[in-house]
């Protein structure tokens, strides 16, 4: 008869090491994986029961390490780290390559007027939207007045920003205006992310020490927590916004994409979509998920709290979002 597992497994912290980029690369592969969209509410129902009874030192009986694992990672794509909601599935990193290949194959498809720009990029905006809603840092609720004011003033600017940038193409190269897109999408990034975690940005994001003790809210902590999503999400485009534009050029002066012009989106989507199984995890693990920032960089105040009632941390950890 096999032993039964032991309850002494830490499966608050991923499986791998997190403060090298390889071990980062492995987790985020995982929780990118495109296959856990398709996991049924029964699959995610028994994880969040398997993963509840272990964290209370109850062990399903037969339950293999790997088992256990694999629960941890499918209860991590679909629940939220700080809310422990489930998440809106396109929100999820794992619906991240299907949706992005699709939005951004047509996007750098489809940009030589102004109603398609117009179009694709509020559907990617509204699309990123919903993604820095669910993957935000905090456990703190949004309003209903506070997410329609995020969602307009995100998308509008965004949406302005690539007509702007889009008007230039009637002045540079073709292949120049292919970049157009990845021009607007990075500048959007800049736009959207901070606009749809404002609230985070005005009375901050919890802080913990080392053992999960919740010391605080912090904005300091909450500007680095955006600026490294920022720079992830706009890396994260890049190859799937730079090297197809390349590739497409040549291919387009060739008789088969002449004879099938049709054939031109499905190719994009497909070319953005192999890029994106690499970026988006490799980008995802640039940074800890589980950030940490000294306590001499936050807010004068938080530090004489900090410093009068745990004497001993120098150092404060927090969820950074994706």
């Amino acid at each position: 008869m096999a032993a039964e597992l032991s309850t002494s497994i830490n499966i608050k912290e991923p499986r791998w090491d997190q403060s090298t980029f390889v071990g980062r690369a492995k987790h985020f592969f995982t929780v990118t994986d495109p296959r856990n969209i398709l996991l049924t509410n029964e699959q995610l129902a028994h994880a969040h029961k398997v993963i509840t009874d272990y964290r209370k030192g109850e062990v399903s009986p037969g339950l293999t390490e790997d088992e256990l694992w694999r629960a941890k990672y499918v209860f991590d794509s679909a629940f939220h780290p700080d809310t422990g909601e489930k998440m809106i599935l396109i929100g999820r990193m794992s619906a991240q390559v299907p949706m992005n290949m699709t939005i951004t194959g047509c996007m750098m498809t489809f940009y030589k007027t102004t109603p398609a720009v117009l179009l694709w990029q509020w559907i990617n905006q509204s699309f990123n939207a919903i993604v820095n809603y669910t993957n935000r840092s905090g456990d703190a609720p949004l309003t209903v007045s506070q997410l329609g004011t995020a969602y307009v003033s995100a998308t509008t600017g965004a949406v302005a920003t690539a007509l702007g940038l889009n008007a230039l193409t009637k002045h540079i190269s073709p292949l120049i205006g292919r970049f157009v897109p990845f021009a607007a999408v990075a500048a959007a990034n800049c736009i959207n992310i901070p606009l749809m975690r404002q609230r985070e940005l005005k009375h901050g994001i919890p802080i913990t020490d080392e053992n999960d003790n919740r010391l605080g809210e912090s904005t300091k902590a909450a500007q680095q927590a955006i600026s490294q999503v920022v720079v992830s999400r706009i890396l994260m485009a890049s190859p799937g916004m730079a090297i197809p534009p390349f590739l497409m050029n040549h291919l387009e002066k060739k008789a088969f994409l002449r004879k099938f012009p049709w054939m031109s989106a499905p190719i994009q989507v497909g070319l953005v979509g192999f890029c994106l199984v690499f970026a988006t995890p490799l980008c995802c693990a640039l940074f800890p998920q589980k950030s940490s920032i000294s306590v001499s960089r936050l807010e004068p105040e938080l530090q004489e709290k900090i410093r009068a009632n745990h004497p001993g941390v120098e150092r404060v950890y927090f969820n950074k979002g994706l």
